[in-house]
Order: C-alpha cells, then sequence, then structure tokens
C-alpha cells in the first residue's frame, strides 16, 4: 500500500471527533469574515483602530457599544481565545483591515489554560509576533497589560494573581524596548488580592460596564500617543 492510500485509509477510520478536530477552524477566520469583507479599506482621512483580543475585547462591543459605534474603532475579539490563536487570524482581522493602529489585549486564556498548555515565555514572543507584524505594515501598536484577575475556577491551579503581574512585567518591558506603546490597565483595577475589584466585575474575570468606563479613556489616551507617534 503506497504512503498516501495508508494515510487516506487511517483518515477514513478516525472517529469522527478526530476529524472534526483535524477539519476545524482553530483560529476562526470565518467569525469576522463577512464583516471583513463588508469593512473595507479606511478612506483617507480615517485614523482607523483595530482592537483585537478574547472575550474581555469582544464584550465590551456588547456592555458599551458606543465606544466603537461613534468612533473609528473595529472590535475583533473573540471570546476564549489565547494568543496563538490570534496570531493565526492577525492578518486576516488586522492587517487586512489597514488600521493606523492596533491594541493588542490577550493573555487571559493563556493563563487559564484554555487551549494548548502554554508558558508566559511563548504569550511574549505570540504578542512580540504581532506586534512585529503590525509594525511591519506601517501600523501603530499598543500593547495592553492583562486584566487582574484572582483565580480561574475552572482551572485551580493557574494562580492567575501571581501570573498575571509577572506577564505584565514582561510585556511592559518588551514595549519599552521595542518603541510600542504600553496600556497599563491592570493597575486601575486591581484590589488587595490581585484580582479584579467587585465594581468592576460581574464574575471576577470579566468587566462589567463600570469596568470598560476605567478602561475606555486609558485606552483612548494610548490611541491618541501611537497616532501622534506613528503618523
Amino acid at each position: 500500500m503506497s504512503r498516501a492510500n495508508l494515510i487516506l485509509c487511517l483518515f477514513i477510520f478516525l472517529p469522527l471527533s478526530c476529524k472534526n478536530t483535524i477539519a476545524q477552524d482553530k483560529a476562526n477566520f470565518d467569525h469576522y469574515r463577512d464583516e471583513n469583507t463588508e469593512t473595507g479599506s479606511p478612506s483617507s482621512s480615517e485614523e482607523r483602530v483595530v482592537f483585537m483580543g478574547n472575550s474581555i475585547t469582544e464584550g465590551w462591543k456588547l456592555v458599551s457599544p458606543g465606544f466603537f459605534s461613534s468612533r473609528q474603532y473595529i472590535n475583533r475579539g473573540i471570546s476564549g481565545q489565547t494568543t496563538p490563536q490570534m496570531l493565526r487570524r492577525f492578518r486576516t482581522d488586522v492587517i487586512s483591515l489597514k488600521p493606523a493602529a492596533v491594541v493588542i489585549l490577550a493573555g487571559t486564556n493563556d493563563i487559564a489554560g484554555s487551549t494548548d498548555p502554554s508558558t508566559l515565555k511563548k504569550v511574549e514572543k505570540n504578542l512580540g509576533s504581532m506586534a512585529e507584524i503590525a509594525k511591519e505594515n506601517g501600523i501603530g501598536v499598543i500593547l495592553c497589560s492583562v486584566l487582574p484577575a484572582y483565580d480561574f475556577p475552572w482551572y485551580p491551579d493557574s494562580h492567575p494573581d501571581e501570573g498575571i503581574p509577572v506577564l505584565n512585567a514582561m510585556i511592559k518591558s518588551y514595549a519599552e524596548k521595542n518603541g510600542f506603546i504600553y496600556l497599563d490597565y491592570f493597575s486601575s483595577m486591581v484590589d488587595e488580592r490581585n484580582g479584579l475589584k467587585d465594581e468592576y466585575t460581574y464574575d471576577g474575570i470579566h468587566p462589567n460596564k463600570a469596568g470598560y468606563k476605567i478602561m475606555e479613556p486609558l485606552a483612548e489616551e494610548a490611541i491618541e500617543k501611537a497616532l501622534i507617534k506613528y503618523r
């Protein structure tokens, strides 16, 4: 039997769940496919900004839609995603939209073990790869601190109260070393346990409306710095 036929036979007899795993769109390219097509390229006067992230970013446009609709801001958050998934779709959901700047908020789900096992160094590397791709395409880069979280109930040994501050220090150092803007949400939202303040969240992980109201002026300040720097 030829090698090609052997591979075909192995695939035919794989359990359905395994076939689905092979075929599935792990980066979820389809999530914004139609919206990206409809959005098209910016006008010559438009200073478009794309927000790349996970559920914290995706939820932002649901809880505070006016923050995006009243500005030239495009939300490209996908719930549950980790940094390797975001890196895979970065050209599709960021570069193709030709923004003036990108706001990257990621790392929570890596620490929470949402996909493959990861390390803080791998998260930093993935964030750095996204930043470098943006830079190569003339896009201003804003790297965000990960929001505080005391624990993840579904992953009790992850200790985000310890890992997130370390990761944020790594992100800040990388940003400063490479001339990117660092956006610090953490300091304005953290409690005495290195968790998210109760008044800013409904589950200890995701911001509520009050939480996003803290984040919004911080984001706008960082965006203005980036637009001035990279014009």
